[in-house]
């Protein structure tokens, strides 16, 4: 009865947020294209799924993600995990590789899963007429989003300034820019924020701000986020190499048939 007491909260406060949405469909459908919704019974059944979805994921969050992240983040900082002798000793980069893996392959993981971007690389798969792959556009996007999680809990390690490697992340995409073919320059800018949706900033923010809550003498505000900012950027650039790569790739193999 608790359970559904708190589903029930939980799902009329997802309404109060998904309103603004539906008035502005309604007042654009009804007043300014002046046609009615052709299908409003399917219409009102989709927007309850909708609504009944998003709680239960808003729920899971909060019974599962986060306390694993939570609970991943504090065994791997644990001292007898690491072989130091107390949590007030001084932090050492060199002894957390083991969370720069974790975070590695829990972005790669998460991105694999990412419904948007599976939408996303289809799409891009179908208007190139197949000359960009889905499957090696996903790989190249999960692999950018597990480098950034994995320099960004070594970031939350050292404590050093974010701003560090956001500057130097823009300035590698904007020599990759020059080199780039034009037709991937704008799908690579585009992943990146595509990528950070519904599975993978969940887990990553758990991650970062349980990590910066055990570690000694950092803050969760100022170094537990910062991770999301990076796997925004970091798939820019492995989809850049990729295309850069495959571009080498495509004129070595014209060279030899010619």
């Amino acid at each position: 009865m608790q359970w559904f007491e708190q589903f029930l909260a939980a799902f009329l406060e997802t309404g109060r947020n998904v309103m603004p949405i539906v008035i502005i469909i309604f007042f654009f459908q009804l007043l300014v294209i002046r046609k009615p919704l052709p299908h409003p019974g399917r219409t009102l059944l989709g927007f309850i799924n909708i609504l009944i979805g998003i709680t239960f994921f808003l729920d899971g969050l909060k019974i599962a993600l986060f306390p694993l992240g939570e609970l991943m983040a504090t065994q791997l900082t644990a001292p007898a995990f690491l072989n130091i002798p107390d949590s007030t000793a001084a932090i050492d980069w060199r002894n957390y590789g083991w969370v720069y893996l974790f975070g590695a392959c829990i972005g790669f993981a998460t991105t694999l899963a990412e419904p948007s971007l599976l939408a996303v690389a289809i799409k891009a798969e179908e208007i190139s007429s197949k000359s960009i792959n889905a499957w090696g556009l996903r790989i190249a996007v999960a692999l950018g989003v597990a480098l950034a999680i994995a320099v960004g809990t070594f970031r939350i390690v050292t404590g050093t300034q974010l701003y560090y490697y956001i500057v130097a992340a823009y300035a590698i995409i904007a020599i990759q820019t020059v080199f780039a073919p034009k037709l991937m320059i704008g799908l690579a800018l585009d992943v990146g924020g595509v990528t950070t949706s519904t599975v993978t900033v969940p887990i990553v923010t758990a991650l970062g701000l349980s990590l910066a809550t055990t570690l000694q003498g950092r803050d969760p505000l100022l170094d537990g986020f910062g991770l999301i900012s990076l796997a925004t950027l970091f798939p820019g650039i492995s989809v850049l190499a990729y295309a850069q790569l495959a571009e080498w790739r495509r004129k070595k193999r014209n060279s030899n048939h010619t």
